[in-house]
């Protein structure tokens, strides 16, 4: 797609598993904040951030327009977290996208919680209005500790007030939280808090991934020096943890990722209990739960 779509793309581009069908229009590259130690996204030289001028973004909407613009039906706001730009900014993209690709069904983009923190909930339902209807907010964990360590940035209240104000706003909020973040040390209060932050919130979607380091641990255990990797049984004691205090009405929950070992989708709080006893069938007999195995894991 980036050998033919006219935009100008600085690799690696990144998406959520769910965007995969999307445009990927880049608003913004790299990540504003790029300080969490577990994240490798945005570290390579060329991802530096910066915002992309208002000029370039509209032009390459047009020019998409021009070449496949009524077979878009979705458009992901690239790069780390669009909702960095004013909202003037963002009204003006996602107006161009409506005038010249009408086919879009769906705009969404990352959003770091800090993005939000000058934006009042009038600005954010005035994107909802202009087309802005999901984003994806790495929470990671509910957990100040483990928050503190891994350096996002953020604590239990500065995520809760940002997801409150995209619930307020109408706008579908995807949340993720990182199995495994807290290490041994902090395992059972990370699921804990993380529950509480879902609970408390109740987003539309709520995800888990496993914490990986494909490029090494250095640079989080410098700032985490006490973590120690769950192994398999810990990951799973930590889910049936964090499901067992969850209390969901209707959020769609997904820990599908190609990090995950144990596939778990369903709806919360409808299949609680089969989730629940599938984590435990998968501590009980581990060979006998359909596990991914390990060369089969995107890390």
């Amino acid at each position: 797609m980036t050998e033919t779509i006219p935009i100008r793309y600085v690799e690696p581009v990144f998406r959520p598993p769910s965007e995969a069908q999307s445009l990927i229009l880049p608003v913004t590259d790299g990540c504003s904040w790029n300080q969490c130690t577990f994240c490798e996204m945005y570290t390579a030289p060329q991802k530096a951030f910066r915002a992309r001028g208002e000029d370039e973004v509209i032009d390459s909407i047009r020019r998409v327009a021009a070449m496949v613009g009524d077979q878009v039906r979705r458009v992901f706001l690239a790069d780390g977290d669009a909702l960095v730009l004013p909202t003037r900014r963002l009204l003006a993209i996602l107006e161009a996208i409506r005038t010249h690709l009408p086919a879009v069904r769906r705009i969404s983009s990352y959003c770091l919680p800090r993005n939000l923190r000058k934006k009042s909930v009038a600005d954010m339902q005035a994107l909802a209005a202009a087309g802005l209807s999901m984003v994806y907010v790495g929470a990671e964990s509910g957990d100040d500790a483990v928050l503190a360590r891994v350096n996002k940035g953020e604590t239990f209240d500065t995520t809760r007030e940002a997801l409150d104000k995209l619930g307020e706003a109408g706008i579908t909020r995807s949340v993720m939280i990182l199995n495994g973040l807290g290490g041994s040390v902090f395992s059972a209060q990370h699921a804990k808090a993380s529950a509480r932050l879902a609970n408390v919130t109740q987003p539309e979607y709520l995800a888990t991934l496993v914490v990986s380091f494909p490029t090494g641990e250095a640079r989080f255990r410098a700032g985490f020096p006490e973590w120690e990797a769950l192994d398999l049984r810990g990951l799973l004691l930590e889910m049936e943890g964090l499901l067992s205090q969850l209390d969901l009405k209707r959020t769609v929950f997904r820990s599908d990722h190609a990090s995950n070992w144990l596939v778990l989708k369903g709806t919360l709080g409808a299949d609680k209990a089969r989730l629940l006893a599938q984590v435990r069938a998968a501590l009980e007999a581990p060979a006998q739960a359909g596990l991914r195995p390990a060369w089969a894991r995107g890390l």
